[in-house]
């Protein structure tokens, strides 16, 4: 059996959410069975170098990474129009290609598709997109692409429903494979560690934080008018007898500080400016960047994780948190409940409010605290890229014994 893989997500080295599903589950799924080939289209005129000792599967003998310099603007608009040049032919001989992403591609007829659907959310929110980001969706042309697939893995039940209810997909087409999060999250870090990286992010001591990419789609602004809205709380202590007789109430935490880490996304401007103008601007923190193996510490150090998002195909950052022992609070919109469970608390991500007394309520009990705590180990042990591997693995063969 040869599988062709585009893997053309990874021309620009960036480190998004498809980018990490496509990563991990090469990483996963290519040693699973040496019998099976895999042939990886890697093209672009401007492309990143893989570095073998970064991508350690594409030394695996049953791998061979098929490189072209076309530039992908011209084969998408060449495969879209002119259906042509077929990806299959480049690669000489598939018995199916699987796509990680909706990237668009000619094959030949005989040549069935798996593609991988991780939201709707430029269908459902195309205002959280930049004009340059909807235009791209539309030239993919992602209806055709489930339209054509052999079968859709869905990462997520709430994006299979979205492709049934957007693009009339019949849903037994579509296979619900759910991503997984690393084991790294759960290692134990040394306090000497700890305080390298607070000090290399200029952590504050006491913070809530918000791990992602900055883009409207993430409700970083609601996020931040929430945070004013708990702050005012602060001024208005609770009554200290009401504290001494239930030990489970903490005396809310007045210096507590919002961390708002990550990469910036498109139309992050609002963001910024809102924070700028924030009346507890002193209190808000953007650290940029963060480097992976820096992300369990900042999860770990954090007194809350808040992850408001309007639309969601999977919701990484949440399980990742609760890997590293942070209590979640979550959006209860599209995928982000499923995966969650009863481990997080989760909030109407459009009720500024609500949100505010979630924090509030998880910074004053302990008891509630701790029990986020607990369910979110567990619930995070649930995900794991192995399972995720078998599964896509499964749904490939399927196609192919067909």
């Amino acid at each position: 059996m040869i599988i062709g893989v585009d893997i053309r997500m990874l021309a620009r080295g960036a480190r998004t959410g498809v980018e990490e599903y496509a990563l991990n589950l090469f990483s996963h799924l290519i040693p699973l069975d040496k019998n099976i080939r895999y042939k990886l289209f890697y093209n672009g005129w401007r492309k990143v170098e893989l570095n073998y000792s970064d991508y350690p599967w594409l030394k695996e003998n049953n791998v061979e990474l098929v490189n072209y310099k076309i530039p992908n603007r011209l084969l998408d608009f060449s495969s879209r129009f002119f259906n042509y040049p077929k990806i299959d032919k480049l690669l000489k001989e598939v018995d199916v290609f699987f796509s990680p992403h909706i990237f668009f591609s000619a094959l030949s007829k005989n040549c069935p598709s798996v593609t991988t659907f991780h939201d709707l959310s430029f269908e459902i929110h195309p205002e959280f997109y930049s004009r340059q980001k909807n235009f791209w969706h539309f030239s993919m042309n992602p209806k055709k692409l489930a339209e054509r697939a052999a079968k859709i893995i869905a990462v997520s039940k709430s994006t299979r429903d979205d492709i049934v209810n957007f693009y009339g997909i019949k849903s037994d087409k579509i296979e619900v494979v759910y991503s997984g999060i690393n084991k790294n999250w759960k290692l134990e870090i040394g306090n000497w560690k700890l305080d390298q990286v607070r000090k290399k992010y200029n952590l504050p001591e006491k913070y809530i934080l918000y791990l992602g990419t900055l883009e409207p789609r993430k409700n970083i602004i609601g996020l931040i008018e929430a945070f004013e809205e708990l702050k005012r709380t602060f001024k208005n202590p609770p009554n200290p007898s009401l504290q001494r007789e239930n030990s489970n109430i903490q005396y809310p935490i007045s210096n507590i500080q919002l961390v708002v880490a990550g990469a910036k996304g498109w139309l992050c401007e609002d963001i910024f400016r809102a924070a700028g103008k924030s009346p507890v601007k002193n209190d808000i923190v953007f650290t940029g960047f963060v480097k992976d193996q820096d992300k369990p510490i900042l999860y770990k150090l954090a007194d809350l994780f808040v992850y408001p998002s309007f639309y969601e195909g999977f919701g990484f950052p949440p399980l990742e948190a609760m890997a590293c022992g942070a209590p979640v609070i979550t959006s209860n919109f599209s995928s982000l409940p499923e995966a969650v469970g009863d481990a997080a608390l989760t909030i109407d991500p459009y009720n500024i409010n609500q949100l505010a007394a979630a924090m509030k309520e998880i910074l004053k009990d302990k008891n509630l605290r701790n029990k986020l705590i607990k369910k979110g180990f567990k619930q995070a042990e649930k995900f794991s890229w192995e399972r995720c591997a078998r599964e896509t693995l499964s749904v490939l063969k399927s196609v192919v014994e067909k």
